[in-house]
């Protein structure tokens, strides 16, 4: 189907635009921006004077379960490809699982899913598992999820094996014996609510760890969910360096801190856990300055998984639907304009993947679009999230920046109830 969205503010960070055009995609493709393509004829028009009109997101870090529940969640936050952990029920180790996972998400027709494969198999840290086979599957990379590699000598067989194959792998950088048994940072609010704590040095340890495993053997490295103002500069320090590593930063993380926590609050546990103010600003800085790439950390939670006492209760929260209200709120805060705001959920994560059809709207580019009026305000709550999960520390507030119309290589997947701002459907 050809489509010509009308007039929208067309933000794109790769290409660095922020105007006024039109732009016209044929065939799952953006075909011309600003001008139509020779011989374009539009099957349908939308109206887009009143709206933000930007790459659709790119989620390096959510758990879809349930996939067509948290799938639909996704498109609604504008989301349209979304990076899935190995842990999954049953774990991704064997490449027929990866391809069934990813042909299921394919066959609902909403956001794309980019599932990372198991770097060892059952995730137990000893033997690799089949990552070529992965790969062939569908896996972008490879990861440990949450559990470790005890055994350095194996981490480093598994990075020379990456590094040999050009695949690359996916580490959250926190030491496990540091980490074990703790629930909140090792800071001033633990301490005073008698919460075992978790260290920054958790992070860093590993950070080091990883990069010097790294460096010897040329791996692709991505670190997930950085936590800390210290493991930040020793990211920006290695990519000034010129060494092949990128990382991510949960959404959440820009915005709250260990005081959040309150008295005893599950919907602020988070692995890794929120730190002191200064990471938080620390993070802030980072991002803002490229070194990292955003994700929503989406960890969709039941009534039972939070109602507990807080060293027993599941980390996470709900994210996919609050990853644009939550980036625009930072980068309001920033005071950072839309183009450049919008490059750690779009173009950065592209780059990160190697997907260079993706994160942008550039003339062949993969027709994944946002539609959004980045200043309505609505306000989080169990009836206005698509996902199961309604755990969040932003439940009841108002947030700037609702989805009105989501594509994917060029279908509309969503829109949202105010369908009268749409012409032509």
């Amino acid at each position: 189907m050809n489509i010509i969205i009308r007039q929208g503010r067309l933000i794109d960070p790769r290409h660095r635009i922020d105007a006024c055009l039109d732009l016209f995609l044929a065939a799952g493709r953006v075909a011309g921006v600003g001008k139509a393509p020779a011989g374009f004829v539009a099957d349908r028009e939308i109206d887009a004077r009143q709206w933000i009109v930007c790459p659709g997101l790119i989620d390096l870090s959510a758990r879809p379960v349930p996939l067509e529940r948290e799938l639909l969640a996704a498109v609604a936050g504008g989301v349209t490809t979304v990076v899935s952990p190995p842990d999954l029920d049953p774990v991704l180790d064997e490449p027929e699982l990866a391809e069934r996972l990813v042909q299921k998400a394919a066959d609902l027709g909403l956001a794309r899913l980019l599932p990372l494969g198991a770097l060892t198999a059952r995730l137990e840290g000893a033997r690799l598992a089949e990552m070529a086979g992965l790969r062939q599957a569908g896996c972008v990379a490879f990861s440990q999820a949450k559990r470790p590699v005890q055994d350095t000598r194996a981490l480093l067989s598994a990075f020379e094996y990456a590094a040999t194959f050009g695949l690359a792998v996916w580490l959250q950088p926190q030491d496990y014996y540091l980490a074990r048994n703790g629930f909140a940072h090792d800071g001033e609010v633990s301490a005073r609510l008698g919460l075992a704590g978790i260290p920054v040095s958790a992070e860093t340890i590993a950070i080091a760890t990883y990069l010097t495993l790294a460096a010897d053997t040329g791996v692709r490295l991505h670190l997930r969910r950085l936590s800390s103002a210290r493991g930040m500069e020793m990211i920006a320090r290695a990519q000034a360096e010129g060494g092949a590593v990128s990382c991510d930063v949960g959404i959440h993380h820009l915005h709250l801190s260990e005081r959040d926590i309150g008295f005893f609050n599950t919907n602020a546990r988070f692995d890794p856990p929120l730190r002191s103010l200064e990471d938080r600003l620390g993070l802030c800085r980072g991002v803002a300055a490229g070194t990292a790439a955003l994700c929503s950390d989406h960890t969709p939670l039941d009534q039972d998984d939070k109602t507990l006492p807080f060293g027993e209760a599941a980390p996470g929260a709900t994210g996919l639907e609050l990853l644009l209200p939550l980036t625009l709120k930072w980068a309001r805060t920033e005071k950072l304009p839309l183009v450049d705001a919008l490059r750690p959920v779009t173009d950065l994560p592209a780059t990160i993947l190697g997907r260079a059809d993706l994160g942008h709207l550039g003339v062949g580019a993969c027709a994944d679009i946002c539609l959004l009026a980045a200043d309505e305000r609505w306000r989080v709550g169990d009836t206005s999230l698509k996902s199961i999960g309604k755990h969040t520390p932003f439940h009841g507030q108002e947030l700037a920046g609702r989805v009105c119309m989501t594509l994917v290589e060029g279908k509309v997947v969503f829109v949202s109830t105010d369908e009268n701002a749409v012409s032509g459907k």
